[in-house]
């Protein structure tokens, strides 16, 4: 059983994937991680995001970075969503996804085109989606009960600047797909979230 996650930075995909995982006795993926990885080895090697050939050359980081906390920062954010958007980029992590996927048994996964690139055949799909400026308040809570500073007007401009990148990408943007179960998690407490997406999935599997 696969089940696809997606939506945009901050609206809880990552959170509802691990309870749906949790729930179902299924290993997880944030798929994001791979690009926060790529995005933080560029840094690392003194590249440019935005140049295709330092991106892919990036994405042959030591599997290490991955327990990088740095990963989790809005910078490191900000770099992933730079080189997600070259072809060569996705296609370099598309079958470490693709193959977590498949994997016997099934697997959650979370990210933006999980279910419209790496498993289209996903038994359950979600779209998990919230306002800029209920995402802003969560990811400025976040940072500040982990002491980092921040300005939240800056952190709403920054999720909906790479919003409109994940968007307007020309190879795997972040869209919903056709058959995808959207959740909006705007006025949902983190729990309410969580029973809500178990609930859908649930409803799937059953039809």
């Amino acid at each position: 059983m696969i089940i696809a996650v997606d939506g945009p930075t901050a609206s809880g995909k990552g959170t509802i994937a691990r309870a749906l995982a949790a729930h179902f006795g299924l290993p997880h993926l944030d798929t994001g991680l791979l690009y926060r990885a790529a995005g933080r080895q560029v840094a690392l090697a003194g590249g440019d995001p935005d140049c295709e050939a330092d991106a892919l050359a990036a994405c042959a980081f030591p599997d290490d970075l991955l327990q990088d906390p740095e990963l989790r920062s809005e910078t490191t954010g900000g770099l992933a969503s730079r080189v997600s958007i070259h072809p060569a980029v996705r296609e370099s992590l598309y079958q470490r996804q693709r193959a977590f996927a498949l994997q016997p048994g099934g697997a959650v996964l979370d990210g933006r085109d999980i279910g419209t690139v790496i498993a289209p055949e996903a038994d359950a799909k979600l779209f998990v989606t919230a306002s800029v400026g209920a995402r802003a308040k969560r990811r400025f809570l976040e940072m500040a009960d982990s002491g980092r500073a921040a300005n939240l007007g800056e952190v709403a401009a920054d999720l909906a600047a790479r919003d409109e990148r994940d968007r307007s990408r020309r190879h795997a943007p972040l869209r919903a797909a056709a058959d995808a179960m959207p959740l909006d998690t705007s006025d949902m407490t983190a729990e309410q979230a969580v029973a809500a997406a178990i609930a859908l999935v649930e409803d799937r599997l059953r039809s």
